[in-house]
């Protein structure tokens, strides 16, 4: 590709993220809108941005399971060796709430009462002199029951389920800070 093509990538990831975002706003409300900024290579920023320009998300959809009003549902991916929210990219014909769901399934091996949104967050993405952005879905679920997850994630980056009480998530919690923003605003209700 060349820088031109690069260029006109990032321009048409951000219309698609723009639309994606648009769409959640329409559908959804009282949710955070957390803002992240991604530095990455020239590889990395091509493949998010065509990720983004595909389907409005460079990471896919998640979720944030809640079970009691204590704990919280992490996974812990080895391809970045943190604990995240179980999520994931969206398939071709898949919309964001699907695509959480299953990717909850996959990678938890549990199945939740789902709710609405609980965040979209907008990461900005930059290269250079290269910028897009693209929008996470996070939603909300909970699970009233003594669910045991289970790892058994088809890709091989999930090497553990587990719930955690809010108040001791692990340090290497990706974007803790705006878990535990979560948890207060809806503690707030």
């Amino acid at each position: 590709m060349t820088v031109d093509d690069l260029w006109f990538l990032a321009d048409q990831a951000r219309q698609r993220a723009e639309q994606a975002y648009h769409r959640l706003r329409r559908s959804h409300t009282d949710f955070l809108e957390p803002v992240h900024t991604r530095r990455v290579s020239r590889e990395r920023f091509r493949t998010l941005a065509t990720r983004v320009k595909s389907t409005g998300t460079p990471y896919g959809a998640h979720t944030v399971v809640r079970r009691g009003d204590d704990e919280v549902l992490l996974v812990r991916h080895e391809g970045v060796d943190m604990w995240v929210l179980p999520g994931g990219g969206v398939d071709e014909g898949e919309g964001f709430r699907e695509a959480a769901q299953r990717e909850l399934v996959e990678e938890a091996g549990i199945t939740a009462d789902y709710g609405g949104l609980a965040m979209a967050t907008r990461v900005d993405i930059r290269c250079g002199g290269h910028q897009t952005w693209g929008i996470m879905p996070i939603y909300r679920a909970r699970v009233d029951d003594e669910s045991a997850p289970s790892a058994d994630d088809p890709d091989g980056e999930i090497s553990a389920a587990r719930w955690f009480s809010v108040d001791n998530v692990p340090a290497d919690t990706r974007d803790r800070a705006d878990l535990r923003a979560w948890f207060d605003h809806v503690a707030d209700d």
